[in-house]
């Protein structure tokens, strides 16, 4: 997919999830808007899928650890067809499919059950290191969340990891700076993000996490790279991006927009056709 089809569908994206938990009165939309690229780019021009046929055994696997992330996520695969755009409507109802948390048992194209933070990382690492014994030639892909880093499992995985050379996995880390009740604190930050994964021995890229002309280079240049041993992509995001008084507020880490913030979100979005 070109860039210019790729940012309008990012941006129809954000203006769905926003309608989605605004129906739904739940769901963590800041996080949701800063991964929107994130998705996008993996599912509309690096993964190998086929939203037909989702239990395809070759297609490259995806797990979202920061599961809270959800709407996001449901939203992208709605976009790339593995469901129809209306089944939204019942996100986080009761008996939905599509719960607030990935359920790979209800959701077509949910490669694994996330919400747990960590375990999503440990997860994904287990399926590269089960296709590398099986001779399988996908490659697994996880999105973490920065504040999700601070769990010492994720660095439990990475460790392992990289003594062990695993291939054929990305580990690729949502730095939107913020988390539940604030921003990230010094240490935590995008760039002592970089120098820990780097002192993990893992082979580490930075690259802006909005703009498709450098984060689809850098994705490509991840699983590439990813064929001789695990790699970790740093893409540095905004949390909220897209709505100007959600953008960097932790306050929006879990709040559904009401009516009125929702109309004043779809403005600020329909400004960017």
């Amino acid at each position: 997919m070109e860039i210019v089809q790729l940012e309008k569908v990012a941006n129809e994206m954000r203006k769905t999830l926003l309608r989605m938990t605004n129906r739904a009165g739940a769901g963590h939309v800041g996080g949701s808007l800063s991964e929107i690229e994130i998705l996008a780019a993996l599912y509309f021009c690096i993964m190998k899928v086929d939203p037909l046929n989702p239990q395809w055994p070759d297609r490259d696997r995806f797990i979202l650890s920061k599961g809270h992330s959800s709407p996001g996520y449901y939203t992208t695969l709605a976009y790339r067809g593995y469901f129809p755009l209306n089944l939204l409507d019942n996100f986080d109802n009761v008996g939905s499919p599509l719960q607030s948390h990935p359920d790979m048992h209800k959701c077509p194209g949910v490669d694994y059950s996330t919400g747990s933070l960590g375990q999503g990382v440990s997860v994904a690492l287990g399926m590269a290191i089960a296709a590398g014994k099986l001779k399988k030639g996908f490659t697994v892909f996880t999105l973490v969340g920065d504040g999700e880093a601070q769990e010492g499992q994720v660095w439990e995985a990475l460790m392992f990891a990289a003594a062990n050379a695993v291939k054929k996995i990305v580990f690729i880390f949502d730095a939107n700076n913020v988390q539940l009740a604030g921003t990230n604190t010094a240490g935590t930050d995008a760039d002592s993000l970089i120098r820990k994964l780097k002192g993990f021995d893992i082979t580490t890229l930075d690259t802006d996490g909005h703009d498709f002309n450098k984060l689809v280079p850098a994705l490509e240049e991840a699983a590439e790279k990813s064929k001789a041993g695990p790699v970790a992509l740093v893409a540095r995001t905004v949390k909220g991006r897209g709505v100007s008084f959600m953008e960097g507020n932790y306050k929006w880490h879990g709040v559904a927009p009401n009516n009125e913030e929702l109309e004043k979100a779809l403005g600020e979005l329909e400004g960017n056709k």
